[in-house]
């Protein structure tokens, strides 16, 4: 059973950094896509960005220049490097992985950008 676990959340200021991690658990043999969502409070889940196994990524406009979502290559652990952040950037982060009909989500890890 393959599993997906985020960490690394928590409170900080605005302009500073953090970053996530998204651990996978079980077996999979490739993978089409991973990568990152959000919720903030009372909005839909937005798209935050996606790691294709080639190594290219994509962002949604608002945090591009700002996060870089990055992999082990010895594994399939994913890293979400935030920094410049901002109050707008709270949410839960939901890793996410895709892969064939199979779409794997996290249970996700609170980000809270306050000062």
């Amino acid at each position: 059973q393959v599993q997906l676990v985020e960490s690394g959340g928590g409170l900080v200021q605005p302009g500073g950094s953090l970053r996530l991690s998204c651990e996978v658990s079980g077996t999979i043999v490739r993978f089409d896509t991973m990568g990152w969502y959000r919720q903030a409070p009372g909005k839909q889940r937005e798209w935050v960005g996606t790691l294709t196994p080639g190594g290219n990524t994509n962002y949604a406009g608002s945090v591009k220049g700002r996060f870089t979502i990055s992999r082990d290559n010895n594994d399939l652990r994913m890293y979400l490097k935030m920094t410049s952040l901002k109050p707008e950037d709270t949410a839960e982060y939901v890793c996410n992985l895709k892969a064939g009909v199979n779409d794997y989500w996290g249970q996700g890890t609170q980000v809270t950008v306050s000062s």
